[in-house]
């Protein structure tokens, strides 16, 4: 029928040109699912970033996390050694605009209000959450009671205080979260009362705070990703293997120890004298005595060698801290085992992590922290009226101290005699300020001339022996 309706309509017979399109065949091992590997990849899935981490997910892995932290002293000395290091006494400011005086105005009345409203005490505290809930909310308020010009405050959210109880799967939204069209936070869904608070029924109302208002500190893994999970979520299983095996060495030692003695015989039934099953043989005290003719003694052997408690400890507690980029020796509080050329090398990995960690706080918790308080500082402090927004700033942290004194002190002074580096960036490693450093040392320097006195010379540097110039027997 087809072909005449073509005729009646004149159109004439189609020729179809079929391409043919070459198979391309790539085969992964990784990509095979086979009896053998079946069980091991039966949970992987291929969810988004925040269908993945449901409020369901997410509770199920902080009220774990926080189990283990609070009950697994390794586990609360790991997270403390990272909010600690993280932090440490809590940022310095440092304002580089052309003015000095401003300069110095805006830097003191940013440290006296950080430690009104105990900026480095919520610092360290949002660090411990990042590290065990997975995230830290920080909502910026006010408080009148506040001993400073700036009434900025910051009132610290757990993770469960920022949902959406009534939440409808919506591209635009996130659980706590409304998204505007450019995927970017606009709102964020504060609950008037914590779902865990003891005595309260949740009423299910939330406060819609607007995004410039709060501060969200969370490790984006996947793009996409709006909530954050535990970071030693990927460590959970590992702490509880530690801590059954360390339970079963215990109840092996115990077991062991509860029995003084056995008695066994190799004798036949009729060999040896009657003695019940686990019956008693009194035993006295430093004196020697016999036993049923046929029968020995012995002790039951815990079968728990100490060598591979210890080793089993080091290897799991090695790979707990991977996830959080912190080396063995920091993670167990213990380097016995390092030499110095280790000890440095491993604390590389670590020490790049916390600065990155650093800038992060930095991105979302510092700057706009103190845009904030700048743009309230300029309507409260007379001196700040005329004092332009954006005031380019710098954070000084706690600086690391060198094991070896003596070879840092030579490395700066080489580095400063050459012109690579300057006395800000030397003072920065310590987390100084180059000019209130100077100017004290000034101050040293005119009250000494003042009182006759003269500062002692530093010694020169002795030379390395020349079995230190060796390579070989280089250790640091």
């Amino acid at each position: 029928m087809l072909a005449s309706m073509r005729r009646l309509l004149g159109i004439g017979p189609r020729r179809m040109i079929v391409r043919q399109v070459p198979v391309v065949r790539a085969r992964y091992d990784a990509a095979q699912t086979t009896p053998d590997n079946a069980r091991h990849w039966a949970a992987a899935d291929a969810l988004s970033a925040n269908t993945a981490n449901s409020p369901a997910v997410r509770q199920t892995l902080r009220v774990r996390s926080r189990y283990e932290v609070a009950n697994n002293s390794y586990a609360k000395g790991i997270v403390l050694t990272l909010a600690n290091d993280t932090v440490g006494t809590g940022p310095r400011l440092q304002v580089r605009s052309e003015d000095a005086a401003v300069n110095r105005v805006i830097e003191r009345e940013w440290a006296a209000w950080s430690e009104a409203v105990h900026l480095a005490d919520q610092l360290r505290t949002m660090r411990m959450a990042k590290a065990t809930d997975g995230e830290a909310f920080a909502m910026l308020a006010r408080s009148d009671a506040l001993q400073s010009p700036v009434k900025l405050s910051l009132r610290l959210l757990e993770a469960e205080q920022v949902a959406t109880p009534t939440l409808l799967p919506s591209p635009s939204a996130v659980d706590g979260i409304e998204l505007d069209a450019g995927g970017s936070p606009a709102f964020y869904h504060v609950l008037k009362q914590h779902p865990g608070a003891g005595g309260l029924v949740s009423t299910g109302e939330y406060d819609r705070v607007p995004a410039a208002a709060m501060l969200h500190f969370f490790r984006v893994d996947r793009p996409g990703q709006c909530r954050g999970i535990p970071e030693i979520t990927s460590a959970l299983p590992l702490f509880a293997q530690l801590r059954r095996y360390t339970l079963a060495v215990i109840a092996a030692a115990e077991t062991a120890a509860d029995f003084a003695a056995v008695l066994y015989t190799d004798a036949p039934p009729d060999g040896a004298a009657d003695v019940e099953p686990l019956d008693q043989v009194e035993l006295e005290k430093r004196m020697a005595t016999t036993l049923p003719a046929g029968w020995k003694l012995g002790q039951v052997d815990a079968k728990q060698p100490a060598t591979t408690y210890r080793e089993f400890k080091a290897e799991i507690l090695n790979e707990i801290a991977r996830c959080l980029n912190m080396p063995f020796n920091v993670a167990a509080c213990n380097s016995s085992a390092y030499n110095y050329a280790s000890g440095r090398l491993d604390h590389q990995t670590y020490f790049r992590s916390i600065q990155v960690e650093q800038a992060h706080m930095e991105l979302v918790v510092l700057g706009p922290l103190f845009r904030e308080w700048l743009r309230e500082a300029c309507l409260a402090i007379p001196e700040l009226r005329d004092v332009p927004p954006g005031v380019s700033v710098e954070w000084m942290w706690d600086g690391w101290e060198h094991v070896d004194p003596a070879k840092e002190a030579n490395a700066q002074a080489t580095r400063l005699a050459s012109h690579t580096t300057t006395l800000a960036a030397e003072y920065a490693r310590g987390g100084k300020d180059w000019e209130a450093e100077l100017r004290q040392r000034a101050r040293e320097l005119a009250l000494m001339r003042e009182l006759g006195l003269t500062a002692v010379p530093a010694a020169p540097a002795s030379p390395a022996p020349a079995s230190a110039k060796d390579p070989t027997n280089e250790q640091d």
